[in-house]
C-alpha cells in the first residue's frame, strides 16, 4: 500500500431504521405518561392518608366521649348519624389501598416485570379508587342533607366556638371534619384524571411492539 493511502480510514455504513426511531419515541411517551400517573397516584395517596387520619380521629373522639341518655348533660345528641363520617373512612381506605398497590407495581421492578398484572392494575387500581371516593361522596351528601338528624360535622361545627379544656374539642373536630370532606371532594377529579391517564397508558402499552432486529435495505448512510 502506498504511503498516500496510509492515512485513509475505511468508511462504514449503517442503516437508520424508521421503526427503531418510532419505537424509541413511543417508549419515551409511555415513560412520560407513566411518570404523570405515578405522580398523581402519590398525590391521591397523601390525600387519602389525610382524609383517613382526620375522619378516623373524629370518629374515635366521638366514641370516647359519647354518653348515654342516662346522663343529664350529654355532649352529643340522641339522634345522631355517623354514616357520613364512616363513608369518608371507608372511601379513604379504598383510595389508600388501591394507590399503594398501584405504586408497588409501578416502582418495584420484580412486580413491574409481570407485564399482564402490571398493565391490568395500571387501570384497575385508579378505577377502584375513583369508584370508592365517588360512592363515599354521594353517600356523604345524601345523608348529610337531612335536616332532622345531626352529623359529626354539623354538630361539632355548630359548637365549634365553645372553648373546651378536654375532649371532644368541638372546634378541632369541626376543622378535621371539613378537611376530610374538602380533600375527599378534591380526590374525585384527581382520581378521574389518574383513571384517564391510566387508560391512555394501557392503550399505548398495547400498541408498543418492538421492531424486528433486521435492517431494511436502502440507501446507506455513513456513520463515520
Amino acid at each position: 500500500m502506498s504511503s498516500e493511502n496510509k492515512g485513509l480510514g475505511l468508511t462504514t455504513y449503517t442503516e437508520v431504521d424508521p421503526q427503531d426511531i418510532y419505537y424509541q419515541k413511543h417508549q419515551k411517551k409511555i415513560r412520560m405518561v407513566d411518570a404523570a400517573r405515578v405522580g398523581l397516584t402519590l398525590l391521591s395517596l397523601l390525600c387519602g392518608f389525610t382524609v383517613l387520619g382526620t375522619s378516623a380521629d373524629t370518629l374515635a373522639t366521638y366514641n370516647s366521649t359519647h354518653l348515654t341518655g342516662d346522663f343529664h348533660l350529654p355532649l352529643w345528641p340522641d339522634q345522631f348519624d355517623l354514616r357520613p363520617t364512616i363513608a369518608l373512612v371507608v372511601g379513604s381506605c379504598i383510595v389508600v389501598l388501591a394507590s399503594v398497590v398501584s405504586l408497588l407495581f409501578s416502582k418495584v421492578q420484580v412486580l413491574r416485570n409481570r407485564a399482564i398484572v402490571h398493565t391490568s392494575l395500571t387501570f384497575i387500581a385508579p378505577f377502584v379508587s375513583f369508584t370508592g371516593v365517588m360512592i363515599s361522596m354521594i353517600f356523604f351528601y345524601a345523608v348529610n342533607a337531612s335536616t332532622t338528624e345531626d352529623t359529626l360535622q354539623s354538630w361539632s361545627c355548630q359548637w365549634g366556638f365553645a372553648s373546651m379544656s378536654a375532649k371532644p374539642h368541638f372546634g378541632t373536630l369541626c376543622k378535621e371534619s371539613r378537611t376530610a370532606l374538602y380533600l375527599s371532594v378534591i380526590l374525585v377529579p384527581v382520581e378521574l384524571v389518574v383513571l384517564t391517564i391510566a387508560g391512555y397508558q394501557s392503550m399505548l402499552e398495547r400498541k408498543s411492539v418492538r421492531p424486528s432486529a433486521f435492517h431494511k435495505s436502502g440507501s446507506p448512510v455513513p456513520s463515520a
